[in-house]
């Protein structure tokens, strides 16, 4: 990102970029765990959330540029929203108690579930699915044409990340955690940098997320492989799930507020988004951005389980994630109650 939106400062790792609050009435602070009796759980909560400045973020964009957060919270709380550079950096403030919610990538979740042996979060929706690519060189027609040539990712282990990896592993090529082997993966942060060291001729390419794998082919690169599955999750903490389920409830209705409004109006989504990406980076997207990258996303509360599993699996065989069962890591029954009060289609775990 290149400025930051004013608001109050949390540090998560020394990396954090820093967004405001959008309010839904009175509040008081809430820690993961959030108290006990009957008077606290009827006390107003502040959900700390965290989200990426990505367009496979974007129904947290327009929850918190709509009022979504606001309207389905109403007395019950407030959302206080931090932008974050990785999910990576996500995954940190989780396990520190310092987020009780976040939209992130499969892999961090998976990563924040193998951390804490089960016990720190649960996914309850999809948010996201493809929306992201491997773009290089315009001369650059194969993996092999990619031995001895660096690419950039996200953070290390996020979920762009593994999947080049992996896609690199399946045709021949080696790479590491520390940027040696036949192909160098140097993780880099923010996203626009990677943008700005393929334009320079730094790289010969990098593997990013919409907006960004986009800005790339407009700089003259081309898509060499477009990543399917999921990109984006909804998750939170266990202890904030079993303290405030109803608060929960709501942050899964803005959500799915945020996913109707996509689809019933795709050209405002677009907009409205664009919007809130430039409050905090300082510059909207071009218009011959924003449009694509809206276009090779599917915004979905289906959060692809079978996808998050093959996700684990590339990354315990790239070596950035031990063996890991997944057994329990989601919660889809908060969001279901609402799908059949809607009655909408069920979203299922496996």
């Amino acid at each position: 990102m290149r400025s930051i939106l004013a608001g109050a400062a949390v540090v998560v790792g020394g990396a954090l970029l820093v967004a405001g609050c959008s309010s839904g009435g009175s509040s008081s602070s809430s820690a993961a765990g959030g108290g006990t009796g009957s008077a606290a759980a009827a006390a107003p909560v502040t959900v700390r959330l965290g989200y990426l400045a990505n367009i496979t973020h974007a129904p947290a964009l327009l929850a918190v540029k709509n009022g979504y957060f606001t309207k389905e919270l109403g007395s019950a709380g407030t959302v206080k929203t931090s932008v974050f550079t990785s999910g990576t950096q996500e995954t940190t403030a989780i396990l520190a108690g310092q987020l009780d919610a976040a939209y992130v990538g499969p892999n961090p979740a998976i990563n924040a579930w193998q951390k804490s042996n089960g016990t720190a979060i649960k996914i309850v929706s999809g948010v996201a699915t493809g929306g992201a690519s491997v773009v290089v060189k315009p001369a650059v027609s194969s993996a092999t044409q990619l031995k001895g040539q660096s690419l950039a990712s996200p953070s290390l282990g996020n979920t762009q990340d593994v999947a080049v990896r992996y896609w690199l592993k399946q045709q021949g090529l080696t790479t590491s955690a520390t940027g040696g082997g036949d192909v160098s993966i140097k993780p880099t942060s923010p996203n626009s940098a990677a943008v700005l060291e393929f334009k320079s001729g730094q790289i010969a390419g990098a593997s990013e997320p919409s907006p960004y794998d986009v800005e790339m082919v407009q700089d003259g690169g081309k898509v060499l492989l477009s990543e399917p599955g999921v990109t984006t999750v909804l998750m939170v903490t266990q202890s904030f799930l079993s303290a405030h389920p109803d608060v929960v409830s709501d942050l899964l209705k803005a959500n799915l507020d945020a996913l109707n409004f996509i689809k019933s109006s795709p050209a405002q989504a677009q907009q409205v988004a664009n919007d809130q990406l430039a409050a905090y980076t300082g510059k909207p997207l071009s218009a011959k951005v924003i449009g694509p990258a809206f276009k090779e996303i599917k915004f979905t509360a289906d959060p692809d389980a079978a996808s998050l599993i093959q996700d684990a699996q590339q990354a315990t065989s790239v070596g950035v994630l031990k063996p890991v069962n997944l057994n329990g890591i989601f919660d889809l029954a908060p969001l279901n109650s609402i799908l059949t009060a809607a009655d909408q289609p069920t979203v299922s775990a496996g």
